[in-house]
């Protein structure tokens, strides 16, 4: 590994790095899960390079829904598993991002039915926040009991007679871009990785069986990085990139459209995220405030078979989330209300038994090939640093290692000391703000 006072966090440094050094491994895809991989790595002590074909966090991981959450909705269809996994890894995000992930109070409000209060549904989310408290969502605070006008309290707009009671519990939001540049910086600058935006993977090179390097486009030339194993973090082209590494599919990946929209606070005012169920759907979607403010809503949950470059916001999406807002809100939403919108794909792994794509686990999966190539996709924003932690002790596992995971309780850069006391700055940079 380079001396740590020559590593710096710039593209063309990064690019020289990449043609004279060699690594223990190179990570493709600049997202959330990549980025996570590359600090896991990196800070066991491998040397580690990380390229991305766009810019950091330019695809899904600055397209979700900004939440760092278990997912209540998962208890439902049985995933305690990964509600347990998910909650972990919010109480350490809290811990080790403080300045990007912050507690949120979330208000679930139970609705009347022609005027009268369904009980067994009442009792049936009662039971679910208990087992939310139980999987660790208590580490934030336990769930409560709100009566109706304390829930309308929060969301003003909400219809007289719509809403019976409800129940307040406790989830954390993100600036999602922010967290994985936070992520790259630390591996970059701090454990010595490389990392090179705007540098596309054509091909991976062998020796024999196994890896031995691959080559890069970056700004029309070609670029030799010698390496010893390769991991694909690619999330939704991830199927694209594995032909390019020679290895057979072993999974397909379905993705799923998720649409939010942005609309002035004052056409929705909100001091808590709400969780609103779409009548008809079998679905929630949430209204959250945000600090620049604006209210956005989200999202949308659909199959995808478009170019995965421009996922878009239709006419349709936009119908569906304010129709869904209206239906129970006297905010009467338009589409000339709505200030912008962004759309992502989840790479979600396909199952032949379920139908919609809101249906499918948001599991991870690791598949490790012999020749050097670890493939990891799926999961969620929340869980992106098990998934890294999985996928490096894969790749430990081919080279016949075991070196101890060190994220657990690694702070990221700008998580200690004072910012500028701008909070604005100190919002996205934490202490580096006061650089």
């Amino acid at each position: 590994m380079s001396d740590l006072s020559e590593t710096a966090f710039c593209r063309d440094r990064s690019l020289e790095r990449l043609s004279s050094e060699r690594f223990d491994l190179l990570v493709i895809g600049g997202g959330i899960t990549g980025t996570g991989i590359a600090l896991d790595a990196a800070s066991r002590g491998l040397t580690v390079a990380l390229v991305d074909k766009a810019d950091l966090a330019s695809g899904t991981s600055s397209k979700s829904s900004k939440l760092v959450h278990g997912g209540l909705r998962y208890l439902q269809q049985g995933e305690i598993g990964l509600v347990y996994q998910a909650l972990l890894e919010r109480h350490r995000l809290l811990r080790n991002a403080p300045h990007l992930v912050r507690g949120l109070q979330f208000v679930l409000p139970i609705l009347t039915k022609g005027g009268l209060v369904d009980r067994r549904v009442a009792r049936a989310l009662g039971v679910a926040l208990w087992q939310y408290d139980l999987t660790g969502g208590a580490r934030l605070g336990r769930h409560r009991r709100l009566g109706a006008d304390a829930v309308r309290t929060h969301l003003p707009s909400l219809r007289e007679g719509v809403v019976a009671s409800g129940y307040g519990y406790w989830d954390a939001w993100a600036d999602d871009a922010r967290l994985t540049l936070a992520l790259a910086r630390t591996a970059a600058l701090d454990h010595g990785a490389t990392v090179a935006t705007y540098a596309t993977l054509t091909s991976v090179e062998r020796s024999g069986d196994r890896v031995s390097g691959a080559v890069l486009d970056a700004d029309g030339r070609t670029v030799e990085v010698a390496c010893e194993g390769v991991v694909n973090a690619c999330g939704v082209w991830a199927e694209g990139v594995q032909h390019l590494t020679g290895v057979v599919d072993a999974f397909d990946i379905r993705p799923a459209k998720g649409v939010h929209l942005s609309v002035p606070h004052d056409r929705l005012p909100a001091d808590v995220a709400m969780v609103l169920p779409v009548r008809g759907d079998r679905r929630s979607i949430f209204v959250l405030p945000w600090p620049d403010g604006h209210t956005y809503i989200g999202t949308t949950d659909t199959d995808f078979d478009g170019s995965l470059d421009e996922p878009a916001c239709t006419a349709d999406d936009v119908a569906y989330l304010l129709g869904a807002v209206n239906a129970l809100t006297d905010a009467d939403l338009a589409p000339t209300d709505v200030t912008g919108s962004w759309a992502g794909l989840r790479p979600l792994v396909a199952t032949a038994e379920t139908g919609r794509t809101a249906d499918l686990s948001r599991n991870h999966v690791v598949h490790t090939d012999p020749s050097g190539v670890v493939t990891v996709t799926g999961g969620k924003l929340t869980t992106y640093r098990r998934m890294a932690q999985d996928a490096v002790d894969a790749v430990l596992g081919l080279r016949g290692e075991r070196r101890r995971c060190r994220t657990k309780n690694l702070p990221l850069r700008g998580a200690g000391g004072a910012g500028s006391g701008n909070s604005h700055l100190d919002g996205r940079f934490g202490s580096e703000a006061s650089i």
